[in-house]
C-alpha cells in the first residue's frame, strides 16, 4: 500500500499538470475565436462538439471513465465557448431603446389600465407606482389587460405577477409571450387581507366566502378553521366585496383589503387573515414601448432550450462565469411541444452592463428564441 502522503503529492503534481494544459488549451480558444471573429462564424458547432466528445470518450478504458471523461470535455467545452462569447461579444442593439429618468415626469396623463375594478390590489399598486398621477382604465381579465397595452389603448398596464405565499401568477408568463410587451417597472404590495361582512353580521353568521382565487390561497389556513364555509372564486376582490355589499346578505363575507370597506359600508369581521403577515405581492408594469428607467438594474428573459441533457445548465451557468445574480426563474410548457418548456429568468443587472451582454450573447447563441422581456428597477 503506498503512503497517503506520496500519492497527495502525486495528484498535486497531475493537477500542476492539467492546469498548464488547460491554459493552453484556452490559448488555442483564443485563437479560434480571433478565426471565426475574422470570419463570421458561429461560436456554438455542435456537431463538431458531438464528434469531438465521441473520439475523447472511445480513449478512456472503462465506462465509469468515459462518461467521466464526456462530463470533464463538456464542461471544458462550454467554459472554451464562454470565453470566445466574452470575446466577440456586442453591444446590445439599443436603436430602438429609449431611456428615461421616469415614466411620471411626462407632462402629459398617464393611462394604465389595471386589471379588476376600482379597490383593487392592482389598482393600489398602480397609485404607488405612478404616485397617484395615473388615470386608471379597469380591465376584468389579465389578458384584456395586456392587449389594451399590446394595441395601445393605454400607455401602460399593471398585473400581479408574484405572491410571497401562493407563488407565481402562471398566465401571467404565457401572456408576456403572447403579447408583444415590456417590463418596465414594477411594484411590491404589502397585502392586507380582511374578512369584510354587511353591518350586523357576526363571525358565527358566515356561510359563504368570495374572493379572487389567489386570496383564497393565501388565506387557506383561516378558512381550514371554518369546514362549514363554501368558497366562491370571484374575477377580483374588489367585485366580491362589491357583491357582498350589493346582497346585504349577513350569511356572505369576502376576502379584500381593509381600505374597501369603508367605502362600500362593510365592516371588518376579521383582519389580517393571511397565512403569513408578511404576505406581499409582487406587480409588474407593461409598456409596448422598449422605454426603460436610466437606472435600471434587474432585467427579464425568456427562452427556450434544446430537448436534451444538460441544456438548461449550460445556459444558466452563463450567469455564473458573468458574475450575475439570478433571482428567479420559472418554466411553462410550450404549447404544441408536448413535454418541453420556455424558462423565464429574472436577474440583476443592466442592459448596459459588459457581463449582461456577455450573458446573453451566450444564451441567444445556445438556446432557442430568446426574448428580452424587459429592465426595471
Amino acid at each position: 500500500m503506498k503512503d497517503l502522503n506520496e500519492t497527495r503529492k502525486q495528484i498535486d503534481a497531475i493537477d500542476k499538470k492539467i492546469v498548464d494544459l488547460f491554459e493552453e488549451r484556452m490559448k488555442a480558444a483564443d485563437d479560434v475565436a480571433e478565426f471565426k471573429l475574422a470570419t463570421k462564424k458561429p461560436v456554438y458547432d455542435p456537431a463538431r462538439e458531438s464528434e469531438k466528445l465521441d473520439t475523447l470518450t472511445s480513449l478512456a478504458d472503462s465506462n465509469f471513465n468515459k462518461t467521466a471523461v464526456k462530463e470533464l470535455f463538456t464542461q471544458i467545452m462550454s467554459i472554451s465557448r464562454k470565453y470566445q462569447y466574452r470575446k466577440l461579444a456586442s453591444p446590445l442593439n439599443e436603436s430602438d431603446i429609449t431611456w428615461t429618468e421616469s415614466f411620471i415626469n411626462t407632462g402629459k396623463t398617464i393611462k394604465s389600465a389595471f386589471f379588476g375594478v376600482s379597490g383593487t390590489y392592482t389598482e393600489r399598486a398602480m397609485n404607488d407606482f405612478f404616485s397617484g398621477n395615473a388615470c386608471g382604465v379597469p380591465k376584468p381579465s389579465f389578458e384584456d389587460v395586456c392587449r389594451a397595452v399590446s394595441e395601445g389603448e393605454v400607455d401602460f398596464g399593471v398585473l400581479p405577477i408574484e405572491n410571497t405565499t401562493s407563488g407565481s401568477l402562471a398566465d401571467i408568463y404565457d401572456l408576456l409571450i403572447k403579447f408583444d410587451n415590456k417590463i418596465v417597472g414594477e411594484k411590491i404590495e404589502k397585502i392586507d387581507h380582511a374578512l369584510l361582512g354587511v353591518p350586523g353580521a357576526k363571525l358565527s353568521d358566515i356561510t359563504d366566502i368570495y374572493s379572487h382565487a389567489q386570496p383564497l390561497l393565501q388565506c387557506s389556513s383561516f378558512i381550514a378553521k371554518n369546514p362549514d364555509w363554501h368558497t366562491h372564486v370571484f374575477g377580483s376582490t374588489a367585485d366580491s366585496a362589491n357583491k357582498v355589499a350589493a346582497d346585504k346578505n349577513i350569511h356572505c363575507a369576502a376576502i379584500a383589503s381593509r381600505q374597501i370597506a369603508d367605502r362600500l359600508g362593510l365592516i371588518i369581521l376579521r383582519d389580517d387573515i393571511a397565512d403569513f403577515l408578511t404576505n406581499a405581492t409582487r406587480f409588474i408594469i407593461l409598456s409596448k414601448k422598449n422605454t426603460y428607467l436610466t437606472n435600471a438594474d434587474k432585467v427579464s428573459i425568456c427562452f427556450e432550450i434544446p430537448h436534451k441533457s444538460g441544456s438548461l445548465y449550460n445556459l444558466l451557468s452563463n450567469f455564473i462565469y458573468n458574475g450575475l445574480n439570478m433571482t428567479r426563474i420559472e418554466s411553462r410548457p410550450i404549447p404544441g411541444k408536448p413535454f418541453e418548456y420556455r424558462f423565464f429568468i429574472d436577474f440583476t443587472g443592466s442592459l448596459k452592463d459588459p457581463g449582461v451582454v456577455n450573458a446573453l450573447t451566450g444564451i441567444k447563441a445556445e438556446s432557442n428564441n430568446l426574448v428580452i422581456l424587459g429592465t426595471y428597477l
